[in-house]
């Protein structure tokens, strides 16, 4: 996905496949004086990096109220460890997407001194460059080269200040109504059919301003739109935490203006304003710190060990002293921090869901916009509106590093060609709402196996994908197989058309014919009523560990069905309100 550009930063190929780099509306001018906002984004003043200076991040983190030491005590344990730093705060919070990032606004409105503590980078706006490779590098889980065991899955996660919501498609859909039902009644958790887990809906969609407006649509949901219309197939509107007018189709690469108002621009805001708070950046948390004292039936949590790179390319351990931990690392991170602190819950790394997606393609050479501009995505038709379990129709962000990696090869010349028509070439996908699960063994070892059901689900789903493009007036129509078929849709007769679209679509999903993508990942640490059932129960707190709760998609019961930046945040919005309640006891 690297492209190799001149001083310019331009590629000559982006004119022979339509492409204009990166957003041409952000490009800089220097006469126009910028804020230190415009230039740095609004957290900058709370970002803190060891990386530049160690002795300057302890001076931050010291005028920022957190007691600080070089000089730890002598105790078995912290010889052990042998830290060079010890910092001391309420609360720590590994993980700064929309789990973490909502726990640690509303811990530091509320006056409490928290921590986030981020593996990733702090991309400025200014320094964004909306390139793919740069983006993948900086921005992505393992540089966005992340597979299952097997390859059949292909998986997306972030990896930056902000997380997913960084770099997520803008998509905020609420928990649907028969998930939250099935949540709670199947699995005896209460708080998502309650007034409690409403009010939680409200306030981060409030929050992130989420509308349903737009003012024009991009090509790829134009098409979807048309050939669900021309089909009678059912649509939905999608609502998106980004302004009516936001045309935007590289938010994948981050959001060069804010308008996108995910974790780094609302709640970790939030934490910045209210000076109770600070994000240590390139910080790789590696364990919690738990101890049981006599009397105490469980172990707690007293803070976490984490590792990082001085300025002059040393590794070394911090230790952070915390009255609560909150581990928010994503559904792929979070199961190996748990085990590593010494957790043995059986609940812990199993259950993962992957919302599957395959994809087809339609050539619209007549389209007078391009495929990789507008509101990524900004429509969706359910495949079957009376089941549960439906596969449901999306638009992806596809720039040409990733549209390059996903179509098969058959030759240097069949490539040229699918390259010339990148920009007028729309891809629709099929996500399952998978019963199948996984485990999380490492953040570098996951398994995933696809069962008959799933399987079945997104076979329908490409073959909708494919009737909807061909309806929508595609001249040629296709999928990622590694056969790389393409039809002709005005030419074919509708026996080949038929033909065409049920031996393509029956095709058995995975990397033997065609790979899976993944972009949620879900359920490695389940919430659950008791222990047998999950890894943390219903306010967020571990069942193993006291003052160590859980706020990302991990603790989902099952797969979403949809895009889950808006369920991950509700749910941390309540766990936020349990960690309230812990440290308020704490403090008696």
């Amino acid at each position: 996905m690297h492209v190799k550009v001149n001083e310019a930063k331009e590629n000559p190929s982006w004119k022979a496949i339509g492409y204009c780099g990166p957003d041409p509306a952000f490009k800089p001018d220097p006469e126009k004086p910028k804020s230190e906002e415009e230039r740095f984004g609004p957290l900058h003043k709370r970002i803190i990096s060891f990386s530049q200076s160690k002795q300057t991040a302890l001076h931050q983190l010291q005028i920022s109220g957190f007691p600080t030491s070089q000089s730890p005590p002598q105790t078995a344990a912290f010889k052990q460890l042998n830290p060079s730093v010890v910092i001391r705060c309420d609360a720590v919070i590994v993980g700064s997407g929309s789990g973490g990032g909502v726990v640690a606004g509303v811990l530091a409105k509320a006056g409490y001194k928290v921590l986030v503590l981020e593996k990733g980078s702090y991309i400025a706006r200014s320094n964004l460059t909306l390139m793919e490779g740069d983006a993948m590098d900086k921005m992505y889980l393992q540089q966005g080269i992340l597979a299952s065991e097997d390859m059949d899955v292909l998986i997306l996660a972030g990896s930056t200040v902000g997380g997913g919501s960084t770099i997520n498609w803008s998509a905020s859909i609420r928990t649907p109504p028969h998930v939250r039902k099935e949540w709670s009644e199947n699995h005896k958790l209460g708080l998502f059919e309650s007034k409690i887990y409403d009010r939680a809906l409200d306030a981060v969609c409030e929050r992130m301003n989420v509308q349903l407006e737009i003012e024009e649509e991009g090509m790829q949901n134009e098409v979807l739109r048309r050939g669900c219309v021309n089909l009678g197939f059912p649509t939905e509107d999608i609502p998106r935490n980004a302004a009516a007018d936001h045309y935007c189709g590289w938010c994948c690469l981050g959001c060069r203006d804010g308008r996108k108002q995910g974790a780094a621009e609302t709640w970790l805001v939030d934490l910045a304003e209210s000076k109770y708070g600070a994000i240590l950046t390139d910080c790789e948390a590696l364990k919690v710190i738990t101890v049981k004292k006599g009397g105490i039936k469980r172990a707690a949590a007293t803070g976490v060990v984490f590792r990082f790179k001085t300025g002059d390319g040393r590794e070394e351990i911090g230790v952070i002293e915390a009255r609560v931990t909150v581990a928010a690392c994503g559904a792929i991170s979070t199961p190996p921090l748990l085990r590593r602190s010494g957790l043995k819950n059986p609940n812990i790394g199993r259950n993962l869901h992957v919302h599957p997606v395959m994809m087809g393609w339609g050539h619209f050479p007549d389209s007078e916009k391009q495929s990789y501009e507008g509101g990524i995505i900004t429509v969706m038709s359910k495949l079957d509106e009376y089941s549960d379990y439906s596969a449901v129709i999306q638009t992806p962000a596809l720039h040409p590093g990733m549209f390059s990696a996903l179509m098969p090869w058959s030759s240097g010349a069949d490539m040229k060609g699918r390259m010339v028509k990148f920009s007028k070439t729309a891809h629709l996908f099929a996500l399952a709402r998978d019963k199948s699960c996984g485990e999380v063994k490492s953040e570098s070892e996951i398994s995933y196996m696809i069962g008959k059901f799933d399987e079945e689900n997104l076979r329908k789903g490409m073959e909708r994908v494919l009737r909807i493009l061909a309806a929508a007036g595609a001249e040629e129509i296709g999928t990622h197989s590694r056969w790389g078929r393409v039809l002709k849709v005005k030419e074919a007769s509708e026996e080949e058309f038929e033909r065409f679209v049920k031996e393509e679509s029956g095709r058995r999903p995975g990397n033997e014919s065609a790979p899976m993508c993944s972009a949620h990942q879900m359920g490695s640490c389940r919430m659950g009523a008791e222990p047998g059932a999950g890894a943390v129960g219903p306010t967020g707190e571990t069942w193993e560990v006291e003052g160590l709760f859980v706020a990302d998609s991990s603790v989902f019961p099952t797969a979403l069905g949809v895009n889950p930046m808006v369920t991950v945040m509700a749910i941390a919005y309540c766990t936020a309100q349990s960690v309230l309640e812990a440290l308020a006891n704490a403090s008696k």
